[in-house]
């Protein structure tokens, strides 16, 4: 456990958006996880101490994923999705962060 300092500001910017789909819902069941949607240049320790400041819950993990951005065609011209930086967070056993009404 390090006792890094981070700029507030800066973390409340690092969550971009929770991520709410079937997997996800899964994931949150199976093994207590919540996945965001973070910054390209979000760190580990930057996610962890966001989840932990913003939602007021203690954070054992966090695994992060870049997904590259689907190529997708508009008419004649092909465009590209943006990539996207996942983090699934991982919390202690018994806490758990409410999302309108569901609980994760």
């Amino acid at each position: 456990m390090s006792n890094v300092q981070f700029d507030e500001g800066r973390l409340m910017q690092v969550l971009v958006a929770p991520i709410v789909s079937e997997k996800a819902t899964q994931v949150a069941d199976k093994n207590n996880t919540v996945l965001f949607k973070v910054l390209q240049d979000a760190t580990k320790p930057e996610i962890k101490a966001a989840v932990e400041q913003l939602f007021k819950v203690q954070v054992t993990a966090v695994n992060v994923l870049n997904q590259k951005g689907k190529a997708k065609r508009f008419g004649k011209t092909v465009g590209r999705r943006d990539h996207v930086r996942k983090a699934y967070v991982t919390l202690q056993v018994g806490q758990e962060i409410n999302f309108g009404g569901e609980a994760v």
